[in-house]
């Protein structure tokens, strides 16, 4: 085989996988995962779509000031990450963006076009030439502000070849140094995309001179076997989520990308730099905080990947694990620990786990550590058996969810943001004075107690104490339920706080065996949309993810759903900070 080249591992959780219906991050959520990322060993972070919205603005420079310069874990690699934002071919798009991303050692620019003639008659209305023209320009515009620029023509998948070929050789004279093919839709088959590939190569002027990309979607269950075919045929960058989150059915998942090439290292012609151990930690992570559960039989991440219950399978696997297994547990972060947690346990034990679980560095910070040191006595006090690796990552996951959002530091980031009225949003500067110690937890109310009283054929009743954490003062409410005691306690929490919201889904799940079980709730609500709020549409309405942990389900069905209440209040004091600052502003000019 000829000489190998590095793949580009191009992560876009943070703005295709948000785009998961029901999917929200808040700002400090994608600077956590982002981090992650980063950690793992991923090439470039699309961060987000800059002008969209003020939020996402912040959120992508967020991450370009505080994730673009990290080295922990990337020693290896020898450069940090680099931070992209996406962009339509419009200059306004693409001048936000840039003020967005540009705090990053490394940046880059993503422009998207669409070419197929389905999508320029239906959507854009616009012909092939003014197509080509407006491409050219805006990839113009967008070197002029920096030197890393990516180029896709949306639903390239189904554009006429020759008109593809006419458009990216016209971008890579205007400045484009990496071109990404997307399946958008997920129509092709491997063989089909991967001749598409190969055929672009070789016949768009000056291919030679740029980086080969490719974005499959999941909508025929081909995005993986896509992408490989891609690499095959000349793709040196591949655009991936965690855990295949994304539109529909989903992206391209990085981990099994990752971890085909890991397997194969003979069969295709480039190598990885990604962590692999590093694989399960940030699936859970990304789960946790995007509320999308990993399906039981997903392939690298999923909790059965590893399991094997078949008598004969067990037999092979007792006397030889390469019977059955072609990826070793270990070598994507699922191995069982020799040290043994319980009520005992000392801190730096506790810390010591967790950096073997791929929580270290500047994932957690000391006031976390010392968050999940008490939640791990009070669960290990709770069980008969020690707490398993599962246990200590749930609790990892819901104490950094909790921690996720500095409520301070956002809310002044959204009073001294600016807003252009010709271009859009304008960067602030970084502020060096932010330091962890400052940061106030996004925490509104807290449970302090939850009593319940139910039995077959009778009608549940919950009593709650909510801790208000602004007053300090407790606030009790007693609410019936017909339908049973998890029904009861979220009524006579929303009674307490005197807020109407929906529950859109429910998820209860152990995170080990036996009757000490650690019992993990994930809980999804929405606001019920007002009779008297006609801007917004209820579909339009964002759901909020809660998290947790507890050896009684009652408990941590409370604790999840007041942590997915807190986030909802939150944003709605942040939404609220900002119409104020809009208001202030338009009358003042």
């Amino acid at each position: 085989m000829d000489q190998k080249n590095k793949l580009i591992i191009f992560d876009t959780t943070l703005r295709d996988g948000e785009q998961s219906p029901g999917v929200t991050l808040n700002i400090e959520e994608k600077v956590a995962i982002a981090k992650q990322l980063s950690k793992l060993g991923v090439d470039v972070i699309e961060a987000g779509f800059p002008v969209i919205s003020p939020g996402d603005f912040l959120a992508v420079q967020k991450i370009a000031q505080e994730v673009g310069s990290l080295m922990e874990g990337r020693e290896h690699i020898g450069k940090p990450i680099t931070i992209c934002g996406l962009a339509r071919a419009v200059k306004k798009d693409i001048q936000v963006n840039y003020d967005a991303i540009k705090y990053a050692q490394r940046h880059r620019i993503h422009i998207v076009l669409a070419t197929s003639d389905i999508h320029l008659k239906h959507k854009l209305k616009i012909s092939r030439e003014q197509c080509l023209q407006k491409a050219i320009e805006c990839v113009s515009f967008a070197k002029s502000l920096c030197s890393d620029i990516e180029f896709s023509p949306e639903d390239a998948a189904r554009s006429d070849p020759e008109f593809l070929v006419k458009i990216l050789g016209a971008v890579i004279q205007a400045g484009a140094t990496t071109l990404n093919i997307p399946d958008t839709v997920g129509y092709k088959t491997p063989s089909e995309f991967g001749s598409q590939i190969e055929y672009l190569i070789k016949n768009t002027p000056g291919s030679e001179n740029v980086v080969w990309s490719v974005h499959c979607h999941n909508d025929l269950g081909l995005a993986t076997a896509n992408t490989l075919a891609g690499i095959s045929n000349g793709a040196r960058q591949v655009e991936v989520t965690i855990n295949g989150i994304g539109e529909r059915a989903g992206n391209t998942a990085l981990e099994e990308v990752v971890m085909n090439i890991h397997t194969h290292p003979n069969t295709y012609p480039v190598y990885h730099t990604i962590n692999t151990r590093l694989l399960s930690s940030i699936s859970r992570f990304v789960s946790d905080l995007s509320g999308v559960i990993v399906q039981p039989n997903k392939a690298i991440v999923g909790r059965n990947a590893f399991l094997h219950e078949s008598g004969i399978h067990q037999d092979g696997v007792l006397k030889n694990k390469e019977t059955y297994e072609i990826i070793r547990p270990e070598d994507v972060g699922v191995f069982t620990s020799n040290l043994l947690l319980g009520k005992h346990s000392g801190r730096h034990a506790i810390k010591q786990r967790l950096e073997e679980l791929g929580y270290s560095g500047s994932t957690l910070s000391e006031s976390q550590l010392s968050d999940i040191f008490d939640r791990f006595k009070h669960i290990a006090d709770s069980k008969k058996t020690g707490v398993t690796d599962d246990d200590l990552c749930a609790i990892a996951s819901e104490t950094m969810a909790k921690h996720s959002t500095s409520k301070n530091q956002t809310l002044d980031s959204s009073l001294n943001l600016k807003i252009n009225d010709v271009v859009g949003f304008e960067a602030q500067e970084p502020n060096p004075d932010n330091s962890d110690s400052e940061k106030t937890e996004n925490m509104f109310y807290e449970l302090s107690q939850v009593q319940v009283i139910t039995g077959t054929g009778s009608i549940s009743t919950a009593t709650v104490t909510l801790k208000d954490m602004f007053t300090g003062k407790s606030i009790t409410d007693t609410a019936l339920a017909h339908s049973g005691p998890v029904e009861a306690i979220l009524n006579a929490i929303k009674q307490a706080m005197n807020l109407d919201t929906i529950l859109k889904e429910f998820n209860l799940s152990a995170t080990s065996v036996g009757s000490d079980s650690v019992g993990k709730a994930t809980v999804r609500i929405q606001e019920n949309p007002s009779l008297n709020d006609n801007t917004i549409s209820p579909e339009n309405y964002p759901i909020f993810t809660g998290i947790g942990v507890d050896t009684d389900v009652l408990t941590a069905t409370a604790n999840a759903y007041i942590a997915a209440v807190n986030r909802l209040l939150y944003q709605k004091s942040e939404t609220s900070v900002r119409r104020s600052l809009l208001k202030d502003r338009s009358t003042s000019v």
